[in-house]
């Protein structure tokens, strides 16, 4: 059993994928942990198998779910220390083909829900001076994405946005981190109409969310700002960086065609 330095936790997107992995994770590590999602069967699943789960069923796409969130997030009372902000979708697909209420959906919940979320988080833990924020981000998020515009857009915000609360957070005891997966094998591929890319790349791409969920902690114990988990990523995002935007633009227009 791995310890960690933070006793209680709280994740949203909870029901499945990383989110489901890291709860798991911490509780299984004996963090108390508060896990959110809106399928509270799932939630109720994962809270049976542990001690000192806490279930919260909100639908952060509404302004009830982030308000609730956001609320327990902020108890002084019973204080969350560790944050992290996992709830997200995608959608495949040619942008102007695509359901315009979806994608709207789509970025309430990556970016405004996410947003409300980490000002939460950060109103609490500074004043403390205690805490860590850990936003899923993507490896997307570094570069544009053809048929999955939105997604790598909402990303690209998430990146931006968790570094620059690294830098606002220096100095203040709370860490904040955007952890950067790359092609995982979840409950994702299905909700984003992403399934094709099992057949599509080999496997040595892949990553586990049990992998991912193992980086992004140590990452946000070391307060680094940036995780990327695997090495074929970490490699990946080194090139991504020295190579102009507008071949970026192209290969990655080109990979979507093929």
């Amino acid at each position: 059993m791995r310890s960690y330095p933070f006793a209680s936790a709280l994740i949203t997107g909870a029901s499945s994928g990383i989110g489901e992995a890291m709860a798991r994770e911490l509780a299984g590590a004996g963090v108390a942990t508060v896990i959110v999602a809106r399928r509270e069967d799932r939630l109720r699943v994962i809270a049976e198998a542990f001690d000192a789960v806490e279930v919260l069923v909100a639908d952060l796409l509404t302004a009830k779910g982030q308000r609730a969130v956001a609320k327990r997030i902020g108890s002084s009372s019973k204080p969350i220390e560790l944050v992290v902000n996992n709830a997200g979708f995608g959608t495949n697909g040619v942008f102007a083909e695509l359901d315009v209420d979806r994608l709207s959906d789509e970025v309430e919940l990556n970016v405004a829900a996410l947003t409300r979320l980490s000002h939460a988080a950060l109103a609490a833990m500074m004043p403390r001076g205690r805490g860590w924020l850990l936003n899923v981000s993507s490896v997307a998020s570094f570069q544009p994405a053809p048929k999955l515009a939105v997604y790598a857009a909402t990303k690209a915000y998430v990146t931006s946005l968790t570094e620059s609360l690294h830098e606002e957070a220096r100095g203040t005891g709370v860490h904040v981190t955007a952890v950067c997966p790359g092609l995982t094998r979840t409950e994702f591929m299905a909700v984003s109409n992403t399934d094709t890319y099992a057949d599509q790349f080999p496997g040595f791409v892949w990553t586990s969310a049990d992998q991912v969920v193992r980086t992004a902690l140590a990452d946000v114990i070391a307060n680094r700002a940036l995780s990327v988990p695997g090495a074929q990523y970490k490699a990946m995002t080194v090139a991504v960086n020295m190579t102009p935007r507008w071949l970026r633009r192209r290969v990655s227009g080109l990979i979507q065609r093929g």
